[in-house]
């Protein structure tokens, strides 16, 4: 998706692909998943192929992300990572990064999702009293990192304008004899199964109502897009972390 999306932006060139030294996939057309001929060949040298371009856009897993990251910040490119899953360690080595090159760090790319956080932020306010929170995230079956980042980010969002702290108020499970709900705590439910793209859903159930704010995917096009959108935004800048409410002057 992002390759297909860079071949069609104009103003964007696709400088290069890289995969894992070793895999099937190198020495091929980058366009080939695409229908496309590019003439851009997958590399297993990721130095090299960071080196060619002006920003790395990387969806891959932290682990891989921050051995990337760390190229981009040597060679001195700017970084537009959607990875999720990463621990407090990950997240400060991003930062770290973002103090030498400009990089921008999302849970999720898609335009429309960025503007379902700023939604979240105005309901939270709304009903900061009386309501039960609750986010719900349903993925495909091949998404090995639960609760989404998104859903983790929505929760985030939600508990920063509640004044609440999410590390101390999340509950991501629910069996046997829990008790009453505590009214502060943010409930996460997930569900993997097929090919869901990815749905999101943020409750705020009162007593007589119910408020649902929903986000749901139909393909992932939208985050590569956005991805391009954030590069575009890169351009020019030295050094700083952004995410996609600076991308789209939401903040």
């Amino acid at each position: 998706m992002l390759i297909e999306a860079a071949l069609k932006e104009e103003g964007i060139v696709l400088a290069a692909a890289f995969d894992r030294p070793g895999t099937a996939f190198v020495g091929r057309d980058a366009g080939e998943f695409a229908g496309s001929v590019t003439g851009v060949l997958i590399t297993g040298d990721a130095r090299q192929a960071i080196a060619s371009a002006d920003c790395l856009i990387d969806f891959t897993r932290p682990e891989g992300t921050l051995e990337h990251l760390a190229l981009a910040r040597e060679l001195g490119k700017a970084a537009v990572i959607g990875t999720t899953g990463f621990d407090a360690a990950g997240k400060a080595a991003i930062a770290r990064a973002a103090e030498e090159i400009p990089v921008v760090f999302a849970p999720n790319m898609a335009v429309g999702v960025n503007a379902v956080f700023k939604l979240l932020e105005v309901a939270a306010r709304i009903l900061s009293e009386g309501y039960d929170v609750e986010v719900i995230e349903a993925h495909h079956r091949f998404k090995v990192d639960a609760p989404s980042g998104t859903a983790l980010r929505m929760g985030e969002v939600v508990a920063r304008q509640l004044g609440r702290d999410l590390d101390q108020c999340a509950i991501y499970g629910r069996e046997g004899v829990t008790g009453e709900r505590k009214a502060e705590t943010i409930g996460f439910s997930t569900i993997r199964g097929g090919d869901v793209v990815g749905d999101h859903t943020v409750l705020f159930a009162g007593i007589g109502e119910r408020i649902e704010i929903t986000h749901k995917s139909a393909s992932r096009m939208p985050y590569a897009t956005g991805s391009l959108r954030a590069a575009r935004f890169l351009q020019g800048r030295s050094a700083g972390l952004f995410d996609m409410q600076d991308v789209l002057g939401l903040k």
